[in-house]
């Protein structure tokens, strides 16, 4: 089978590499239509990625149909399905707790093993949801709108909250729009105006432009002194992370969406006198993906707006090197075999 492999940071190349083979017991084969191309992936063509071993096969936003299945497989051949890439051990404290997103020893497809920039893949059953009648290319945009799904449900406040999602890329844009789905009142803050620009015009949330004048001074103007009842972070910035605890109101939280690998500090006075929480959200759960989902039929997710931009597998080698540096009007990008 074809498939497209980053050898090295900076170098993607397609190699035949062997079919997968038949499905063993508690497995499927998935013949892949669509694959969303993540952040992730830019990092790891850059040399970003901390986790990582070359080469690397990438893609972890996978939607497709199965072509096969091992013994005890419920799934019917010729099921279409969107793919959980998260495997876990099943047997660690997270595991057992009912938690496999954050498992002690979870593997990513596209990460930690090879993905789905492939035409055959396979997986574990249990990591395969029918998508019941979405257009598959909606179905590769679940996992990262499942990212923002999970945040929000684990952000523990009621609807009426006011929110403020920091980062208006595809991670903050899904965490916004299942922040409103919640009932809550949604504000976008961002350095970018044309993701601001979009963020505003196409999905209807009020922006603040963190970029031209004090964030602080904005925030607390937007909520009569009180600052935000949540703020969600989704930059991946150090910097924005940490100027994120002063946004928060008394009572309120604080949920990082993004991870780094840089130490976050904090004033410990301001952080007690709140009694904010501080959240952590990792992965997506079988739950978060059914609700995206579900979403998504219902119309309240504007899948078509979200997915600018479409390549094949064949351009995926030249555009994904692009795209990786040039962004202007990028939100989401999805690979159609």
């Amino acid at each position: 089978m074809k498939a497209l492999v980053c050898r090295k940071p900076g170098e993607l190349i397609f190699e035949d590499r062997s079919a997968p083979g038949p499905p063993g017991a508690g497995w499927a084969l998935v013949s892949i239509s669509h694959v969303g191309i993540c952040g992730t992936d830019y990092h790891i063509f850059e040399g970003k990625h901390p986790y990582l071993a070359y080469p690397r096969i990438m893609g972890h936003e996978l939607s497709g149909t199965v072509t096969a299945v091992g013994e005890g497989v419920a799934i019917e051949i010729g099921e279409r399905v969107v793919v959980n890439p998260y495997f876990a051990c099943g047997k660690c404290i997270a595991c057992r707790h009912g938690k496999p997103n954050c498992c002690v020893s979870i593997e990513v497809l596209g990460v930690h093993r090879d993905g789905g920039m492939c035409e055959e893949l396979l997986v574990p059953a249990g990591n395969l949801y029918p998508v019941a009648g979405l257009p598959l290319v909606d179905a590769a945009a679940v996992e990262f709108l499942a990212i923002g799904a999970h945040a929000v449900r684990r952000s523990r406040l009621a609807a009426g909250a006011r929110t403020l999602v920091i980062g208006a890329g595809p991670i903050g844009l899904g965490t916004a729009l299942f922040a409103r789905i919640a009932g809550q009142a949604v504000t976008i803050m961002d350095t970018s105006r044309e993701r601001l620009d979009f963020a505003e015009s196409q999905l209807g949330f009020p922006v603040i432009d963190s970029a031209s004048v004090s964030p602080v001074d904005l925030v607390r103007e937007r909520t009569d002194g009180d600052c935000f009842d949540l703020v969600f972070d989704a930059t991946g910035s150090k910097v924005s992370i940490q100027a994120a605890f002063g946004y928060v109101a008394h009572g309120g939280a604080l949920i990082m969406v993004s991870v780094i690998k840089d130490e976050i500090t904090f004033s410990d006075p301001e952080f007690h006198k709140r009694e904010m929480m501080l959240i952590g959200s990792r992965n997506a759960l079988r739950v978060d993906f059914d609700h995206v989902m579900a979403a998504m039929r219902d119309g309240a997710i504007p899948a078509a707006k979200l997915i600018t931009h479409d390549t094949t597998l064949q351009n995926s080698l030249h555009d994904i090197a692009r795209w990786t540096y040039q962004k202007s009007g990028l939100i989401k990008a999805v690979i159609a075999f």
